[in-house]
């Protein structure tokens, strides 16, 4: 079963994406309260997909007002090459185009080869000429990744 996420779906979240290879996780952005901030100011543009009791794919995506994000999209191994992530991924994309989003983003570690193969097979394309820069604006403390797993 496909639907919205909420935060009442965290737990699994979180230990899904802890358990993820090559999954960068922002302390302060991916704890409980950064998700529900996220979630608040982007109530119809992230999903999860669950098999029975068990979550099994998510998609965090959501927007400015003029570019959509996608921020993590995992399904867990055992049910890859089902057409989860696809679907979770069409339905974001159907979303931030219902709220007037005509470009959409994302980041892969360059460590993780499946989901770079991911993505080119699904027609999104890597933007070599572009550089990523980014700086925390938090306290050190906050600062932290909880891991990059490789």
């Amino acid at each position: 079963m496909l639907r919205k996420m909420t935060i009442e779906d965290y737990e699994a979240l979180f230990a899904m994406w802890s358990n993820t290879p090559n999954m960068g996780l922002r302390s302060l952005d991916d704890s409980k309260e950064g998700i529900s901030r996220f979630l608040e100011r982007n109530p119809n543009t992230n999903f999860v997909a669950y098999e029975g009791e068990i979550l099994v794919g998510a998609v965090l995506s959501g927007h400015d007002g003029r570019r959509g994000y996608i921020y993590h999209t995992v399904v867990l191994p055992e049910y890859r090459r089902r057409g989860i992530a696809s679907s979770l991924v069409d339905m974001a994309v159907e979303a931030l185009r219902q709220e007037g989003i005509t470009r959409v983003c994302l980041n892969v570690t360059e460590a993780n080869e499946e989901g770079k193969k991911f993505w080119l097979e699904k027609g999104w394309e890597k933007k070599d000429f572009l550089g990523f820069y980014s700086k925390a604006i938090t306290d050190k403390e906050n600062r932290q990744l909880f891991r990059v797993q490789p």
